[in-house]
């Protein structure tokens, strides 16, 4: 057995924010990404109600585009969610429907970047899309297909 540690700090190392994407369960009856959708978790945080402990976290969205996978990768493209006001779509889940740490992979454009520019914890705000990488571990292999 192992376990992973999801991260959520505004400030790693002295370095900047660490924000890890999670898969998240929205329809439990569907099998693989069908029923699974990306999340960047951006806090955790818990509240007492009529004496129940619910533990919660704050994430930013992701779409998927298209309805299956990329055929010549084998992995899913997603992209940040945003509503008509341009506003990335945010919302508050219960920790128990994060399922899986999920490992994104940036899709390049056709022009160069100045590597000097982009620094690890400004790579979900400086692409347009992702790569679901389900070749991170054999967990991530079954889930995303």
């Amino acid at each position: 057995m192992c376990h992973k540690y999801i991260h959520s700090c505004p400030m790693w190392r002295n370095e900047g924010p660490c924000f890890d994407c999670d898969f998240v369960v929205t329809n439990p009856e569907a099998e693989g990404m069908c029923g699974l959708d990306i999340a960047c978790i951006l806090c955790f945080f818990s509240f007492k109600y009529q004496g129940t402990l619910y533990p919660c976290t704050v994430i930013h969205w992701f779409n998927h585009m298209g309805d299956g996978p990329d055929i010549p990768t084998g992995m899913w493209i997603i992209h940040p969610s945003y509503n008509a006001c341009n506003i990335p779509h945010i919302a508050i889940i219960h920790i128990n429907a994060i399922y899986h740490a999920a490992h994104l992979i940036p899709i390049y454009a056709t022009h160069n970047i100045n590597t000097r520019d982009i620094k690890p914890h400004d790579s979900y705000d400086m692409f347009n899309s992702f790569y679901v990488n389900k070749f991170t571990d054999h967990h991530a292999f079954e889930i995303a297909f």
